[in-house]
């Protein structure tokens, strides 16, 4: 499995899962729910509290929005793909009025263009993503967090593929909003999401006049999280191996982490460049989390997907981003990835160029990356 999520799930992860259930309201739950908290926060780079919603990250996301926009209010997006259009398409669902500032797929999110807009409108948010898993782009959160940090506009920020192998700070870098969900860097299946809410952007949420909103209502979130609960049933299992995923993330180091996921996608990526596969992403804003790779010249993108998992057993996937089809295609080197993870990609996607008939040393990916991580 090396989609940029759903992520593999480690054996103590899936063990832990196994637990007997859990009497969500009871004693051994909540203990378990508030050791996630404590260890996720330093993750998020925060001190707030961790709301923990069973759901998706698309529905974290669509709470995000909920919970802060009352009717007719004015949003912007910092459009760069994907997941930036799921959080338009969102937005004007709900009513908002929704303007867009566009950015080059492949690259981040230019805080100074964010500045001039805010400079010539009010808005309720500027919507973000941390990293951008159609292309592989990350934004520098901490630019754009000075520019909306002194002004009444929020600052929401989708890092669902970033929370875990790309350096967050919400507190320092001023993020009002930020959510993730369990099935990418946190090692666990998909379910949980989780979103940390600043005190600025609390009194936005604590108002009157805003959206309805019962199930995804971050008040009552707050509320039960006080007492180390959730408003409504969550998922026990998940968040017991949730638990557990973040015991070994800190067993490991935050830090540790962050850097290997770093160096395992330098790795990944010096194998492709040995293959003469050219890198989609700005090589300013490389991601640590996934990497996409330009389909080359005369070979079918899906045939190279296909390929590697019917006849090498390795699942990667293609484009997500529509003005993308058919020109890349994509690895996630999220959560439990090390090494020796990296060279098989590596032995794999050599073999699968050389089946579809691309001239190449099938071999010239592991030896790049070999080399690079023993540097």
């Amino acid at each position: 499995m090396r989609l940029p999520g759903p992520c593999p799930v480690p054996d103590r992860v899936r063990h832990a899962i196994a637990t007997t259930e859990l009497n969500h309201r009871g004693p051994e739950f909540r203990e378990i729910l508030g050791d996630a908290e404590t260890l996720v926060k330093p993750l998020f780079g925060t001190e707030n509290p961790i709301l923990f919603f069973a759901g998706s990250g698309t529905g974290v996301m669509e709470a995000s929005l909920v919970n802060i926009l009352a009717p007719g209010e004015r949003v912007l997006v910092a459009a760069n793909g994907q997941f930036s259009e799921r959080m338009k398409a969102i937005a004007l669902a709900f009513g908002a009025k929704v303007d867009t500032v566009e950015f080059e797929l492949g690259k981040g999110v230019d805080a100074s263009a964010i500045a001039a807009r805010l400079e010539r409108h009010d808005y309720r948010a500027v919507l973000v993503i941390h990293n951008e898993s159609a292309t592989g782009a990350v934004s520098d959160i901490a630019a754009i967090g000075r520019v909306t940090a002194d002004r009444p506009t929020l600052l929401v920020v989708d890092t669902v593929s970033g929370l875990g192998a790309i350096d967050m700070r919400q507190d320092e870098w001023h993020v009002d909003i930020a959510f993730t969900a369990s099935q990418k860097a946190l090692m666990c299946p998909p379910g949980v999401g989780l979103v940390s809410v600043s005190p600025k952007a609390w009194r936005v949420v604590m108002r009157n006049d805003g959206l309805p909103r019962f199930f995804w209502d971050f008040r009552k979130a707050r509320a039960a999280a006080e007492k180390h609960e959730t408003p409504f049933t969550p998922p026990v299992t998940l968040i017991a191996g949730l638990r557990e995923a973040l015991r070994m993330i800190h067993e490991e180091g935050v830090a540790s982490v962050v850097e290997r996921h770093r160096k395992l996608a330098a790795a990944l990526r010096a194998g492709c460049s040995a293959l003469g596969l050219r890198i989609f992403t700005d090589p300013a804003v490389l991601s640590n989390s996934v990497t996409v790779l330009c389909v080359p010249e005369g070979i079918e993108g899906a045939a190279i997907v296909r390929h590697m998992r019917e006849r090498y057993g390795t699942v990667i996937v293609g484009c997500r981003e529509p003005r993308l089809t058919g020109r890349v295609f994509r690895f996630g080197t999220m959560g439990h990835v090390h090494q020796a993870d990296i060279l098989v990609d590596l032995e794999h996607l050599g073999a699968t160029m050389r089946d579809l008939g691309m001239r190449v040393d099938a071999g010239a990916g592991i030896i790049a990356a070999a080399k690079l991580l023993e540097g």
